[in-house]
């Protein structure tokens, strides 16, 4: 495990973790963010769960347990790729840095927790 899995990992699993606390707390700017983007209130608790899910899949990676790290890694990817396309289908480009932003992270968790 280098140094560097270890930095974008961490940083990467309290991202998520804080972005997933903000879904749950129903946050303005999430309420906002969904609302510019056509998805449901009633959505917005699994999306958080989702990315609960990617957090605790990570820190099992950095606990001993690689395959769910690169797993939790992957579905974060797919998860964050389908924001930024959500983002494209709907023109909707101002907040669009930080779902890529959160995938860049995540393709980096996965490349480096394949190497």
């Amino acid at each position: 495990m280098s140094f560097a899995y270890v930095v974008v990992t961490v940083l990467t699993i309290a991202v998520n973790a804080w972005a997933a606390i903000a879904d749950f707390a129903r946050a303005g700017f999430v309420l906002a963010n969904s609302a510019a983007l056509g998805v449901p209130h009633s959505w917005i608790p699994m999306l958080g769960a989702l990315k609960a899910a990617g957090a605790a899949g990570l820190s099992l990676g950095l606990l001993g347990v690689p395959l769910v790290g690169v797993a939790a890694a992957a579905g974060l990817v797919l998860f964050f790729t389908g924001a930024v396309v959500a983002h494209v289908r709907i023109r909707v480009y101002g907040p669009i840095a930080v779902p890529a932003g959160y995938l860049g992270l995540a393709v980096a968790c996965l490349v480096l927790g394949v190497a």
